[in-house]
Parts: structure tokens; C-alpha cells; sequence
């Protein structure tokens, strides 16, 4: 599992989302994380599809190791923007045991990220047993507003 890489298509796609974001665009529900980078102390942006459940927004990482999630366990706030609007976040990473009722509803909260984790090779049928079993693989983030 951690030889897997992002395909191809995913950073050109993302420069798409980031800039039609930028200019106020937004991107069905998508939005754009930004935070410092762990190792350059510059800003870092990524696109991604956060989802609420039980009243909370959350967030999954597209495979493991993404250094996005990197980036942002290291900053621990960071800024979400969808289109024009910003909103400052702390992100909190939840452990394997908190991340698996988030895991499970993901394939219902997020279609497009299944689609996704099947073409990496993340899971087969997309399924919610199939997205628990990445408990402690893949990185989930909650986001809490910053107030």
C-alpha cells in the first residue's frame, strides 16, 4: 500500500481547481486547503472534497503518504476556500479507531473520491467496509473553525 502514488492527471488537475478557485470560480465541492509548508515555511494549497458528518467537516486523503497531509499535520491550522469565501480552520488528525464511522461514510459523502481510490488501487468495489479497513492507512482530518 505505501508504494502507491497519485496518477498522472492529479497535478495538472489540481493547478485547474487552484486557479479557477483563485479567481472566485468555485469548483462543485471542491475546496482549496492552504497551509505552511513543513519544510519551506511557504504557503501550500490543495485542492480536496471535504464532507460534514454528525455535524463536523472532515476530510480524507486520496492515498497514503499524500504530502499535502504531511503539510498539514505539521501546521495544525490552515485556511479552506471555496470560490470567493475563506474560512480559518485547526486541523485535527484523528486516530485509526476515530477514523473509521468517518471512513464509512465517506463513499456516500464523497462519490467522486471513490472513483478515485479505485483507480489507485486503494479499494475494489468502494464500498464502506472496504473504506473502514483504511483506518490507520489513510490520513482523515477534521476541521474546526477557527474563532
Amino acid at each position: 500500500m505505501s508504494e502507491l502514488r497519485p496518477p498522472r492527471y492529479l497535478k495538472p488537475m489540481n493547478r485547474i481547481v487552484k486557479g479557477l478557485q483563485k479567481i472566485g470560480i468555485p469548483t462543485g465541492p471542491a475546496m482549496v486547503l492552504t497551509v505552511t509548508g513543513r519544510r519551506t515555511g511557504r504557503l501550500r494549497s490543495t485542492p480536496m472534497t471535504p464532507f460534514t458528518y454528525r455535524g463536523d467537516l472532515y476530510t480524507v486523503a486520496g492515498y497514503p503518504g499524500a504530502d499535502w497531509a504531511a503539510n498539514a499535520r505539521a501546521a495544525g491550522v490552515g485556511t479552506l476556500t471555496r470560490g470567493r469565501r475563506s474560512q480559518r480552520v485547526r486541523i485535527i488528525e484523528l486516530d485509526a479507531e476515530d477514523a473509521r464511522p468517518v471512513l464509512r461514510e465517506f463513499p456516500a459523502r464523497v462519490p467522486v473520491g471513490v472513483g478515485f481510490a479505485k483507480r489507485s488501487g486503494l479499494v475494489r468495489e468502494g464500498t464502506p467496509d472496504e473504506f473502514e479497513a483504511l483506518a490507520g492507512q489513510l490520513a482523515v482530518f477534521r476541521f474546526d473553525p477557527v474563532t
